[in-house]
């Protein structure tokens, strides 16, 4: 656990330090009846938090989108959105390990799935054990983090 703790902590104040804003669009897989609806709802939901940064995004001359094509479903909802948003878009495989930002963007998604779990009191025992308390979670992680959200 301890070890666990100083890898979490090494990262989290790596992407404190770092000059990045992020979104996380959020959906509920038990609110999709099934994979089309949550492809469909999925899709709307990034392609809303990404209109709603629309300055944000063209202040941009490229966007290159790192994604390790982990899920093929995500790897095609991200392909069609980005490119009906935007004329010039990249994408380029990674492996997590070699790209410390993609490690962060690991972190934003845990934290923001925590985030959900504390909003709806079903933090895990371990969770618990390993932040203390929802509190504390909220505010050594949660809170610092979120300021860096668009």
């Amino acid at each position: 656990m301890e070890d666990r703790k100083r890898l979490l902590n090494a990262l989290f104040n790596f992407a404190r330090k770092l000059d990045f804003h992020y979104i996380c669009p959020v959906i509920r897989k038990s609110e999709c009846s099934d994979v089309i609806a949550m492809t469909g709802k999925l899709s709307r939901a990034i392609t809303n938090e990404m209109t709603k940064h629309e300055v944000f995004w063209n202040s941009f001359d490229k966007v290159i989108v790192y994604y390790d094509n982990g899920q093929v479903e995500l790897t095609k909802i991200l392909s069609s959105v980005f490119n009906v948003l935007y004329t010039d878009v990249e994408f380029r495989k990674v492996k997590p390990v070699d790209y410390k930002l993609f490690q962060v963007a690991d972190l934003v998604c845990t934290m923001e799935l925590l985030s959900e779990k504390a909003e709806n009191h079903s933090f895990s025992k371990s969770e618990t054990e390993f932040f203390c308390s929802v509190r504390d979670f909220r505010k050594n992680y949660l809170k610092p983090l979120q300021k860096k959200k668009l």
